[in-house]
């Protein structure tokens, strides 16, 4: 094999002595990174006069939805109170109009526990439609409160016959 002759590289320049590497503390380290995080953060953010104009914007857009959404709310609450008031009137009636069957076939003594029963279900429907939404929203508060355990049981009960109704409703159709 043949050698060719390669040229020689340039001399190069002796290297300057590094300085010896700063030691890091903790101090230095912290200091370091938030002129750089400050700076990113800078370079993100828009124009003052921009977002000023983007959040009343969203602000406004939001409280309009609030109050829409407060608005629909009760209107629905509104509607629910009445048919529940007409459904426990209903009852009311159901029970004092079955008191006389009972005296009939049981005794007067019970006809007169119906008639006492129907007459607290009707009291319970005039208060029901005395009162309005916020304040029976707070005394359902107030109830969660005082007895949690009797709400929780309520609440698994009413999910029940929901969930019944609902399931033979399904059937019905």
């Amino acid at each position: 094999m043949v050698e060719t002759a390669k040229p020689k590289a340039a001399a190069k320049p002796a290297p300057k002595p590094k300085a010896a590497p700063k030691k890091t503390t903790a101090k230095t380290a912290t200091a370091a990174k938030p002129a750089a995080t400050s700076k990113a953060v800078a370079k993100a953010t828009p124009p003052k006069g921009k977002t000023e104009n983007v959040t009343a914007k969203v602000k406004t857009d939001m409280n309009d939805f609030k109050a829409k959404a407060t608005d629909s709310a009760k209107a629905a609450a509104e509607k629910g109170k009445e048919r529940a008031t007409e459904a426990v009137g209903s009852i009311g009636k159901l029970i004092r109009d079955s008191a006389a069957t009972i005296d009939e076939n049981v005794g007067k003594q019970y006809g007169d526990y119906a008639r006492g029963a129907a007459d607290a279900v009707d009291g319970f429907a005039t208060k029901l439609d005395a009162k309005d939404v916020d304040a029976l929203a707070e005394d359902a508060r107030q109830f969660v409160r005082k007895s949690p355990a009797v709400a929780i049981g309520a609440a698994a009960a009413v999910g029940f016959v929901l969930a019944r109704l609902f399931r033979s409703g399904g059937k019905d159709a």
